[in-house]
């Protein structure tokens, strides 16, 4: 690489005047965020009109080319993934979301979208001139490769790993633009306690997980819960090849029980594309770099990779379930709650591995605003709610009542396996429903 780049350096305000009237930018996905280049493009928003920036899963506080200009004059904002932030903005009407699985993305980029300007978060250079890509390598390299515009946010308080053979680096002369400032502490995103429900799920989903497994956990709160259940366990020597690294693995880690011994790829390391949790979970990745292989979507989302390896354990939430084994595990009704991220990539992958099972977890029940319960086991996905996996995709659906295995079930056999594990107040209704339309 060449190392002239040192006339690169611009101040935030130059940089995003490479932004132009019409334009697709870039933001990124997850706790890396374009912080400065942000409030920077903002303060154009009197001289730039139809600006679209996409994003996704942001867990930054603001982003300010939105709380700028609420009447969309200037920017309208676009996201893969809606997180806790991106759902008040969406009830604001300031946030329009776009359906994808993650794997699909980089070729989306590669193929069907444009993109003209990237703002791409990078951590401090080392002597060379190499920037690791923090806590987020996302599909940035893909993005870049395709942007007009390349511009790169040096933020002082990101992990510098840069990843086995260079999979999380890049180099400042790639960039078009370089930006260097003072940034706020990294966004960090907590877990509430467990409730009892979590806790007899995570029960369940522990004793189907043998040694040595490689695991892959969503960010809800049962996927906390087994890790932690795991941690206090006798299991021995598991692994880690998972969209998001979370706190889990740390407490798996500190519990001496994150050795990735059994890995058939990336052994010895924990495979990753995104990092979201803690200021220690992000000091882990720093302070320990030869302990990880981040990577970028198409290698941490390919069902393929993921297949070859053998007891792959893939453990996420859904919000409801039919009979039929159809989920919805992203919206209610046509109100977006999340977004489909990485589940279809890491069920496949589970379903194709020896030994490996697909795991979504969820409550039997949840409450109305009336306090009334209501079964989140449905006669069938209402008109309206998204069907997130279809039912061929669904292995194991687990709730506090049991574990139902769909694999090679009939339908009658799937609606009785997912009575017996919906709660007994609705099963009467759902087997009713069962008898008239599955004979």
């Amino acid at each position: 690489m060449s190392n002239n780049y040192a006339g690169k350096f611009v101040s935030a305000e130059t940089a995003v005047k490479a932004v132009q009237p019409g334009d697709w930018v870039d933001y990124g996905f997850g706790a890396g965020f374009p912080e400065l280049l942000d409030r920077a493009l903002a303060a154009r928003r009197d001289e730039l009109t139809d600006v679209k920036i996409r994003g996704g899963l942001v867990i930054h506080p603001r982003i300010e080319v939105v709380e700028s200009d609420p009447e969309q004059k200037a920017f309208s904002y676009y996201s893969w993934h809606i997180g806790d932030y991106e759902r008040k903005l969406q009830t604001r009407g300031l946030c329009k979301f776009m359906p994808m699985m993650l794997r699909s993305l980089p070729e989306m980029y590669r193929h069907h979208i444009r993109v003209d300007v990237a703002f791409v978060p990078v951590s401090r250079p080392d002597a060379d001139g190499y920037c690791g890509l923090g806590i987020s390598n996302y599909a940035w390299r893909t993005i870049f490769e395709n942007a007009r515009t390349v511009i790169f946010e040096i933020n002082e308080r990101l992990p510098r790993l840069q990843g086995v053979d260079g999979s999380h680096r890049v180099h400042l002369s790639e960039a078009d633009f370089i930006v260097e400032g003072e940034h706020e502490p990294l966004p960090i995103r907590t877990y509430r306690d467990p409730s009892a429900v979590d806790i007899e799920i995570a029960k369940r989903v522990v004793e189907e997980i043998p040694d040595g497994a490689v695991l892959s956990l969503g960010v809800g709160g049962v996927p906390f819960t087994v890790a932690n259940m795991l941690a206090q366990s006798d299991k021995t020597d598991l692994g880690c090849h998972t969209g998001t690294i979370s706190d889990a693995f740390l407490a798996l880690y500190k519990a001496g029980k994150l050795t990735n011994k059994k890995k058939e790829i990336d052994n010895g390391y924990s495979t990753w594309n995104l990092a979201m949790g803690s200021q220690e979970l992000y000091d882990w990745l720093d302070n320990e770099p030869q302990l990880f292989h981040p990577a970028d979507v198409d290698y941490v989302h390919s069902p393929y990779r993921i297949g070859e390896m053998k007891n792959v354990i893939s453990i996420n939430g859904g919000v409801e379930l039919d009979l039929m084994g159809q989920e919805n595990a992203e919206s209610a009704g046509t109100r977006q709650l999340s977004g489909i991220g990485g589940q279809m990539d890491f069920l496949e992958g589970a379903f194709r591995s020896e030994g490996g099972k697909g795991f979504i977890c969820l409550a039997s029940t949840h409450k109305k605003k009336d306090g009334s319960l209501k079964s989140n086991i449905v006669p069938f996905i209402p008109g309206g709610s998204t069907v997130s996996a279809p039912r061929t995709m669904i292995q194991y659906v687990a709730t506090e009542y049991g574990i139902a295995k769909l694999t090679g079930l009939t339908l009658k056999e799937r609606a009785d396996a997912m009575i017996a594990i919906a709660h007994p107040d609705f099963r009467d209704e759902l087997r009713r429903y069962a008898e008239e339309n599955f004979k």
